[in-house]
């Protein structure tokens, strides 16, 4: 094809750009949109591209630069207190899946190196796939969602001795192999990045930083994640865990949040190009060929998987019926690691090339079918909201009654901030979350914390409820947030309730209940709204003034939208006349301030 260099982004950029929006309208996440352009552009449909595993090798940078930022979001404080969940759970799930597997595949007739190399690459999950549909779904805080990181992360831990092992077992020991020198290398250089890369990436950063050229600093944010990258593929380690490991060094520079915006754009596309190679790399002529054992397989694969990670996920005895699904789901399908465990496999002659091919295309499809498998997951959610459905949990601390005025339930940024206020006034108030990982965290910190579940009659009644003046929900997830307000309401009617909302449709939902909203978003950005208005020169009463009149109103507007929220085309004609109530309300601010910036000039001479 003519003028490749340019042809090929344009048409990429082209298919995500039709893709994406058109498969969010179906209800169908970005990822399965991707997919689904890959294969139209690939081998598989027009052609487009006849080579992609050029492009597959080029866009593993976007899941290289996808585990940077999630290193960021983490610390090694962080990283400590989940160890259990890293080590128990994610050990469980690769020990359970490879072993499940490798009898599978012995069943089938093959030897037993060659079994057991097929069952542990098969028992790594896809990280790229897995990380961005929990992202997309805003998940990856959720139980179940960190979890599902710990899981994977021991796996990336178990990628590098089973790299190692794979010539080992082979008939034809490679140059490549990694000898017993080569691993010792690899763990040296492990640790020399964790020792070398505390001290060196922060004094890096602070030199280009005092540049001020912005240019110079996103070419240091992706020196940053590429060379450390590249330190750990050079001794034949996962590139993404050298990007993670660098990620956790500077969680807590000064450096975190302009790191994170300087990768972000670079990340989203290149993750998107990387789904759009997987798609394409689906050898659909094999496929054809025998179409019946690829399902069997894909079908065993699936299965084995996803029963195999709701037992681990209701032995780690933190999730939900419900929540082991949802982690079953999003883990099920094969990773990218397989690819790379495969081939080199298949080099040391240790799996045929027919076989090999076969394996990488039930991976990939098994990628393609987690989309919606999640999806068909979700669709379960209200059967299982009208069962009881209580987690195997650790037991919930017992919280003595100290008659506290002040209840918080969700102990996030959101109850924090609550909590740091009430204390400095010397209010008793007592916190509870949901999650042993952020109690765990909050308490070295010296945070009087408890690990409860506020929607729980038990609870209440045990913290004197009876007795509390204020209850504040600050629980992250919407569902959550609901349960425990109706609870509370149920239980003491009469109760003033505080309940922290994400949007106006959840506002409503929760004034349905008898709560009374806050909006996490709204105050703080009628706080910006009066700097904008004061940098932009109106003068600090009138800017106090406007950011205050158009508060009163869409507080108005919000209780008058609550009579027909349940209405669509009376909530459409309420938005429509609102508008206009809005342009009237200003005209009367806008004229004046017309004025006063035509007579400024005259003040000041």
């Amino acid at each position: 094809m003519p003028h490749d260099s340019l042809t090929l982004p344009l048409v990429f950029l082209l298919a995500a750009i039709i893709a994406v929006p058109l498969f969010k309208r179906f209800g169908f996440g970005a990822v399965l949109a991707y997919l689904a352009a890959g294969v139209l552009l690939g081998p598989a449909g027009l052609r487009v591209v006849n080579d992609p595993d050029r492009i597959l090798a080029a866009s593993e940078i976007g899941v290289v630069m996808m585990l940077f930022i999630i290193g960021l979001e983490l610390s090694f404080t962080r990283l400590k207190v989940m160890r259990r969940p890293i080590f128990v759970s994610g050990g469980l799930q690769f020990v359970l899946t490879a072993l499940a597997l490798t009898l599978i595949a012995e069943a089938f007739g093959l030897s037993d190196r060659t079994s057991f190399v097929i069952g542990a690459a098969l028992a790594l999950s896809s990280t790229a796939v897995a990380l961005q549909i929990l992202a997309e779904r805003k998940e990856l805080t959720d139980e179940y969602g960190r979890i599902a990181f710990a899981i994977l992360l021991l796996q990336d831990l178990v990628a590098i001795p089973l790299l190692a092992a794979v010539p080992l077992l082979g008939t034809y020991r490679s140059e490549e192999g990694l000898t017993l020198f080569a691993f010792v290398k690899a763990v040296g250089a492990f640790f020399a990045l964790l020792l070398v890369g505390r001290i060196a990436l922060k004094h890096l950063l602070r030199i280009v930083a005092r540049t001020g050229i912005p240019e110079v600093f996103t070419g240091a944010s992706l020196l940053v994640v590429l060379g450390s990258a590249w330190v750990m593929t050079s001794v034949g380690l996962s590139a993404g865990l050298g990007a993670f490991i660098a990620g956790v060094l500077l969680a807590e520079s000064e450096f975190r949040h302009e790191l994170e915006a300087q990768i972000e754009p670079f990340k989203g596309l290149l993750l998107g190009l990387f789904f759009i190679a997987v798609g394409m790399s689906v050898n659909m002529d094999v496929v054809a060929s025998d179409p019946l054992r690829i399902v069997t397989m894909l079908l065993i694969l699936v299965v084995v998987k996803f029963v195999l990670l709701y037992v681990v996920g209701r032995a780690s005895r933190r999730l939900s019926h419900f929540e082991s699904l949802q982690l079953a789901a999003m883990l099920s399908a094969g990773g990218e690691f397989a690819f790379v465990i495969l081939n080199q496999a298949q080099h040391s002659q240790l799996i045929e090339t027919s076989l090999n091919d076969q394996l990488v295309a039930v991976v990939s499809l098994s990628m393609a079918l987690t989309p919606l498998l999640v999806l068909g997951v979700a669709k379960l959610r209200p059967q299982f909201d009208r069962i009881k459905d209580d987690p195997v949990k650790q037991p919930f601390d017992e919280i003595p009654s100290g008659n506290p005025e002040v209840l918080i339930a969700g102990f996030g940024r959101f109850g924090q901030i609550i909590g740091r206020f009430l204390a400095a006034q010397k209010i008793p108030f007592v916190a509870i979350d949901n999650s042993p990982d952020q109690v765990a965290f909050m308490r070295r910190f010296g945070n009087k914390l408890y690990y409860g579940d506020a929607s729980r009659p038990d609870l209440l009644r045990s913290v004197g409820g009876e007795h509390v003046k204020v209850f504040v929900i600050a629980l992250n997830r919407n569902d959550e947030n609901k349960r425990t307000v109706r609870m509370i309401r149920r239980m003491y009617p009469e109760a003033t309730i505080y309940a922290r909302a994400r949007d106006r449709q959840h506002a409503w939902e929760l004034m349905d209940m008898g709560a009374k909203p806050v909006r996490e978003m709204f105050y703080s950005s009628m706080q910006m709204n009066k700097l904008i208005l004061k940098t932009l020169g109106v003068p600090k009463d009138a800017a106090n003034e406007r950011v205050l009149k158009f508060s009163q109103w869409d507080e108005k507007l919000l209780q008058e939208q609550f009579l027909v929220y349940d209405n669509e085309e009376m909530l459409r004609a309420s938005a429509g006349n609102a508008r206009k109530q809005l342009e009237s309300l200003f005209e009367a601010d806008t004229d004046s301030h017309l004025l006063d910036e035509h007579v400024r000039p005259a003040e000041e001479d």
